[in-house]
C-alpha cells in the first residue's frame, strides 16, 4: 500500500519542524509528491530489496542527506540478526551488513536500523545490532527500537556508535500503567547527558 498523501499534507500543514516519511514508498513520483508536501527526508526500507535504483535515483535529485535506508531486524531463535521487510512480514534472505553496505553505496545518506524485537518494549535498544551496523558504514546511523528512558539514549550513542535515536513509546506511554501521557524530555536534560 503506498502513501495516503492527504493523510501526508495534513501532518505537515501542522507540523512546524523537519520531518522524515517511510511506509510503501516504491517510486519517483511519489518521492517528488512527499517532498513537495514539505517533507526533508523520505525513508526507503521494502522497495529497496527489490532494487537500490530508487533510492540511487532519489540521491541524485535531492541529495544522499534527504535519502534514508531503513533496516528491520528481528533476532533468530539462536540469535542471528535477520532482516525483514513489509512490516515485519517477508524474511529477507541478504546478510543484515551486505545490505546496509549496499543501502549507503546506493546513495542513502543515513541508515535507521529498527529492532522489530525491541520495538514498544521499553527494554533498551539493541547495541550489537548498532555496533555492527556502525562500524560497517560511514553514513550516520540511527537507532530505532526499544527505548525506555533516556539512559538509552546515552548507551546507544556511547556503546552503540550511533548518531542519533528514535523513540514513540517512551513519549507517549507513562507509569508502569503505561497511561497514555504526551511527555518529552527537557532539552537541558539531553544536552547533559549527550554533550
Amino acid at each position: 500500500r503506498g502513501p495516503n498523501f492527504e493523510l501526508l499534507e495534513d501532518i505537515a500543514g501542522e507540523a512546524f519542524m523537519p520531518m522524515a516519511y517511510g511506509g510503501g514508498i516504491s517510486s519517483m513520483a511519489q518521492v517528488k509528491n512527499i517532498f513537495s508536501l514539505g517533507f526533508e527526508k523520505v525513508v526507503i526500507d521494502s522497495s529497496a530489496y527489490e532494487s537500490l535504483e530508487l533510492i540511487s535515483e532519489a540521491a541524485s535529485v535531492y541529495g544522499a542527506q534527504s535519502i534514508v535506508g531503513c533496516v528491520d531486524v528481528r533476532r533468530s531463535l539462536f540469535g542471528r540478526a535477520e532482516l525483514w521487510s513489509h512490516g515485519g512480514a517477508r524474511k529477507r534472505s541478504v546478510a543484515l551488513l551486505d545490505h546496509v553496505k549496499a543501502l549507503e553505496t546506493a546513495g542513502a545518506g543515513e541508515l535507521l536500523v529498527n529492532s522489530i524485537d525491541r520495538d514498544g518494549t521499553g527494554g533498551g535498544y539493541d547495541l550489537k545490532l548498532l555496533q555492527e551496523v556502525s562500524a560497517a558504514v560511514r553514513v550516520p546511523v540511527i537507532a530505532c527500537g526499544g527505548a525506555g528512558g533516556l539512559n538509552d539514549f546515552v548507551s546507544a550513542v556511547r556503546e552503540g556508535g550511533v548518531s542519533a535515536v528514535g523513540a514513540g513509546s517512551l513519549f507517549v506511554f507513562y507509569g508502569p500503567h503505561r497511561a497514555v501521557l504526551i511527555n518529552y524530555p527537557e532539552r537541558e536534560e539531553l544536552v547533559a547527558r549527550l554533550p
